[in-house]
């Protein structure tokens, strides 16, 4: 059972029933219901207030969720108790997500680089730390989640910074970390049985316009990811197998992926996410001959044996923007998603519904997810941007440069 809502659930359970898993979605948001009900069941938070009776009436062998927010639903130790394999860790470990100063607290421990970075409980805190350390800062929510009063923003001098303090909602007090430019990569890896198997190398295309303008999404506009069990860019050996000690001693098991930016030729952790990630996810899947297999064996905390596809070597993923995105407060019509041709390639639908009479509409502001894989990265982008072609609604666009930038890790 798959825990979420649009593209993301859509994606992940839709893999999932290709590799022959009966799979349904419990929905956690008020929108992006009707995606997964093209998979399988879908079960409303109206109708079932927990999950949890379900997964008995259901026999759910795993639960897989899309965003950390279960953990801070009334039914989330219900669901723990349940005995049901997560796929995600629980209690302590997750807190390398969710509390964004214990990441930085963790680093240190470990001697893992990460910028320096403060939490102000309110705005004259927070000038009184640009004053005492000014240069510029990331902002964000000390606590992290979808819903945060404070979503990412960068500032890349020291009067932006100033300028943004004096406007965010400081409810939850505000994390600033410095900012160190914008060579940015990532590595997604699965952590099962006290050990941590290496699986892609990504990059995430979070700025909402082409050239890499535009402020930072809600979500990625784009995606790429490499196969890299071997760790070719050394990401997971420098900023996640130095935290082995801690996985164990939390009993951490489920995915993990470290987010860093390169810095005076060294990688400085910025972020950790306990997900395999929005873009990334599903193309993962995708590249693994054994997918169900791997996701049961991390939940249950078993020995892993990754088995890749040998001809699907790179992932793109492109996202379908809609009217006002990512201002999402600009609010446009249930406008018709016209399709010219089939697609060759996975198109996961996100904020769209069906009507008998006007075909699929719009819902909101993220229409599409668009994932191509090949054995080379030009030709995964280039079967993605052919696909992505074939949708047409009025006052939507994507970004037409993915690859040409942040590409390979540490590029501009």
């Amino acid at each position: 059972m798959v825990l979420g809502v649009g593209s993301f659930a859509q994606s992940i359970a839709g893999v999932l029933k290709d590799n022959g898993a009966e799979v349904s979605t419990y929905l956690t948001r008020n929108y992006g219901h009707y995606p997964p009900s093209l998979v399988g069941s879908t079960f409303s938070r109206e109708n079932y207030p927990s999950p949890c009776p379900l997964l008995r009436e259901k026999k759910v062998k795993l639960v897989m969720p899309m965003s950390i927010d279960w953990a801070q639903s009334p039914w989330s130790q219900d669901l723990i108790n349940s005995g049901v394999p997560i796929f995600c860790p629980t209690g302590d470990a997750m807190k390398i997500e969710r509390e964004r100063d214990f990441a930085r607290v963790l680093c240190e421990r470990f001697h893992v680089p990460f910028p320096k970075a403060y939490v102000a409980p309110n705005r004259l805190e927070a000038e009184k730390i640009l004053h005492s350390n000014p240069c510029p800062y990331v902002l964000k929510n000390p606590l992290c989640s979808p819903t945060s009063p404070v979503h990412t923003i960068l500032c890349e001098t020291v009067e932006d910074t100033r300028s943004w303090l004096r406007h965010i909602d400081y409810a939850e007090g505000v994390f600033l970390q410095e900012y160190l430019g914008r060579r940015e990569a990532g590595h997604i890896a699965l952590i099962s049985g006290g050990e941590i198997y290496s699986v892609v190398t990504n990059q995430e295309y979070k700025r909402a316009f082409t050239g890499d303008m535009g402020i930072v999404a809600g979500a990625p506009l784009g995606g790429l990811i490499e196969k890299d069990p071997g760790d070719k860019y050394g990401l997971a050996r420098k900023l996640i197998h130095p935290l082995l000690p801690w996985f164990r001693e939390v009993n951490y098991h489920g995915p993990i992926q470290v987010t860093a930016v390169l810095r005076d030729n060294t990688w400085n952790v910025i972020e950790y996410n306990v997900r395999i990630g929005v873009t990334s996810g599903p193309m993962i899947l995708r590249m693994l001959e054994n997918p169900v297999e791997v996701l049961l064996r991390t939940a249950r905390n078993e020995p892993l044996d990754l088995q890749f596809k040998p001809d699907l070597c790179y992932g793109c993923s492109l996202t379908l923007a809609g009217y006002g995105y990512p201002f999402v407060q600009v609010r446009g019509p249930q406008l018709p998603v016209d399709v010219k041709g089939s697609f060759d390639c996975d198109v996961w639908w996100n904020e769209v519904t069906r009507e008998s009479e006007r075909g699929l509409l719009t819902t909101g502001p993220r229409i599409a997810d668009v994932i191509a894989l090949a054995g080379s990265l030009d030709e995964a982008i280039k079967k993605a941007y052919s696909n992505i072609r074939r949708i047409r609604v009025l006052g939507s666009y994507f970004r037409p440069d993915v690859g040409m930038s942040l590409w390979p890790p540490g590029k501009l």
